[in-house]
């Protein structure tokens, strides 16, 4: 893990101070060392978490001859199996990390390297022979990558933060980007929520030609059973649970032990409670003949707090397990932090918790550790999935519908089955027979609701959502309901937000390294072949999961109804009085400065919310509370510029490759 970035300057060699100070803004992401590599036409700076090949993987690293240059932020986990074909090619190795991988991949397969990476990335690959710079990012999207073009350069990074170290990158909001979050919870890529800052998708490599033209290539997009033509994995015209859940069980106790053991340093992994994690954390178990060492987050609030689930699992596997208790002034305390290490409007605290356990980790002495983020994507596993299946019923049958509802949301103290009413009206919404995102329209309806709070400059007329469904492919037609929702969740959520607000960026705040067994290629491809009544059988969510891990996982965990990870939101922020911070970033001046929201509706809810100490207030109203208390922070601290600080990039060990200072490059 790492932080990266870069100048690619058409007018005249880049600056190294600039370069110096992007890479400073990112040593939170690479404590461990930094280097940076300039010619006359690209700069790439390097801040290093070590990992892998901890002594020989310094960065910016480059072939025999100096014509190819890697910055990599992430992980290769095939990159043994890689080198070997690579040397067999005849290839020469002079470390045994990585990045070295992707260097001599990118002089054998160009572009087609990356459908041979199995791992989480973001590069940037500059060809001195061609005079192409190229910007890769993973299929998920788990590393992000940023870019924007200022007069005549390309300025790229692995965070925001790092693109502001430069004065002459505009500080204002995109209007259509806050329209993405207060839609889909995030921005789409390439989009973001500041204006002229780009992202690179996930799945996706930028080439940037030695003119500035530049083309966008897509590698990687997930896919599923076309159900007029159903097979199994083979190919044969059926397929038994049996195979299914074998098949499963070998791809994700792979790519776990892949994850556990392609590491330098100690590999650690979170318990949350729930069944992703169970199946991740048992499976790695036995990687270890020591104690395997679990992390896991607590909340003070009995109703958000899974730590009975976590201590029966800890048990089980014999792990050393340490937990975080996080109560709502916990989470105030940390929440301007974390919104400066997410870089975009949150709808949530969840982060908030999120980052107090990845800091837990760090102050443990761990560097890295795997979670079950990306199961529920890939395998069937939220609510929303259920839901789809709720509603297309509902277009063939209400009155079955109707009772399927009573077997939603177990977990929740007000759910809609006690409001039958409110439950027909919720469903029946937006209800069109071969809507291609049915599965999500009220989720979107809903947030959509908290656009009504945006002066009238903020808002647009594009209809993000209708767009966005017009994007799916031509042949989701004919993919199942769950299929269909489970594509629209893994383009807006995961990425957006699970991987990014809720997961690189509270890990890497810490400095700490997230590993995803689930979204390995090899699993996320395996179900995407596997029919859809297999990943959910009627409405059991993970129903193929649980069949494949039924003797690993207690049966406590595996019978408990899905509980989606929640964390306290407006009661955060009232409950135990308001930090000292929020006055200031709420006041009727600030909200008029930052020219978002409109001055007289916040402070109706915010008198709302203080009545009753944040509790007692509905879902769309604390979405309010904390999508405007964030979009404040984010001004305040980033198009304000009263956050920023001078970063510095501290005593750690630099490399420096500088070919406009000296003829020979220099590591010091």
């Amino acid at each position: 893990m790492c932080g990266i970035s870069g100048i690619r300057s058409y007018a005249g060699p880049p600056d190294a101070e600039l370069v110096r100070r992007m890479m400073a803004a990112l040593v939170h992401r690479g404590p461990d060392g930094s280097g940076y590599y300039r010619d006359e036409h690209v700069a790439l700076g390097h801040t290093r978490l070590a990992i892998v090949d901890t002594a020989g993987g310094v960065q910016p690293m480059t072939n025999e001859d100096g014509t190819v240059w890697v910055s990599f932020n992430g992980e290769i986990f095939n990159y043994v199996e890689l080198a070997a074909q690579l040397r067999d090619r005849g290839h020469t190795f002079r470390t045994h990390s990585d990045t070295e991988v992707i260097v001599h991949a990118w002089e054998e397969w160009g572009t087609g390297c990356f459908d041979r990476f199995n791992g989480q990335w973001a590069l940037a690959i500059w060809d001195r022979r061609t005079g192409s710079l190229v910007l890769s990012r993973d299929r998920f999207g788990v590393r992000p990558l940023f870019y924007t073009y200022v007069r005549d350069r390309l300025l790229f990074a692995s965070e925001v933060k790092a693109l502001l170290t430069d004065p002459e990158v505009p500080r204002r909001f995109d209007p259509a980007g806050l329209d993405e979050v207060l839609t889909f919870w995030s921005t789409l890529a390439p989009r973001t929520v500041f204006e002229g800052i780009s992202q690179v998708p996930p799945g996706s490599y930028l080439v940037i030609g030695p003119n500035g033209e530049t083309s966008e290539h897509r590698f990687w997009s997930p896919s599923f059973p076309d159900l007029t033509e159903p097979t199994d994995l083979t190919g044969r015209a059926s397929m038994g649970a049996e195979e299914a859940a074998e098949a499963l069980r070998e791809a994700i106790v792979d790519a776990a032990r892949l994850r556990f053991t392609r590491s330098d340093v100690p590999v650690g992994a979170y318990l949350s409670g729930g069944l992703d994690s169970a199946v991740t954390a048992s499976v790695v178990a036995g990687f270890t003949e020591a104690p395997l060492h679990t992390f896991s987050l607590r909340f003070a609030d009995a109703e958000f707090d899974e730590g009975g689930y976590q201590s029966l699992m800890a048990q089980r596997l014999g792990t050393r397990h340490e937990d975080v208790v996080v109560g709502e002034r916990d989470i105030a305390e940390i929440f301007p932090e974390v919104v400066r290490h997410a870089e975009t409007p949150l709808l949530r605290t969840a982060p908030a918790p999120m980052f107090l356990l990845s800091r837990l980790v760090r102050e443990a002495g761990f560097k890295v550790v795997v979670t079950g983020e990306g199961a529920d994507e890939v395998l069937g596993g939220y609510d929303i999935f259920r839901e789809a299946r709720v509603r297309e019923l509902w277009t063939r049958d209400p009155a079955a519908a109707e009772a399927a509802v009573e077997r939603l949301y177990p977990w929740m103290r007000r759910s809609p089955n006690q409001a039958p009413a409110f439950a027909r009206s919720f469903f029946g919404r937006n209800l069109v027979a071969g809507d291609p995102a049915m599965s999500h329209r009220p989720r979107w309806d809903s947030t959509s609701v908290l656009k009504s709070m945006l002066v009238e400059d903020m808002r647009v007329a594009a209809d993000a959502a209708g767009d966005l469904a017009a994007t799916m492919p031509a042949e989701s037609s004919s993919w199942d309901v769950l299929s269909r929702a489970q594509w629209l969740e893994m383009t807006t959520l995961l990425p957006g937000y699970i991987l990014a607000s809720q997961g690189d960026r509270m890990l890497m705040g810490n400095s700490v390294e997230g590993r995803f067994p689930f979204l390995d290629p090899r699993v996320a491809e395996l179900a995407g072949r596997v029919p859809a009544d297999l990943l959910m059988r009627g409405l059991d969510e993970k129903h193929l999961l649980k069949r494949a891990f039924a003797d690993l996982v207690p049966a406590e965990i595996l019978a408990r109804p899905k509980q989606p990870y929640r964390a306290p939101d407006a009661a955060a922020f009232f409950a135990a009085g308001s930090p000292d911070w929020l006055d200031a970033v709420t006041a009727p001046a600030a909200i008029k400065e930052a020219g978002v929201f409109r001055p007289e509706l916040v402070e109706r809810l915010l008198a709302k919310c203080r009545r009753g100490g944040g509790r007692g207030i509905g879902n769309t109203d604390s979405m309010r509370l904390v999508a405007v208390v964030s979009v404040q922070l984010l001004h305040h601290d980033f198009l304000a510029g009263a956050g920023l600080v001078e970063p510095r990039l501290g005593e750690a060990p630099m490399a420096v490759f500088d070919r406009l200072r000296t003829p020979e490059m220099t590591q010091r």
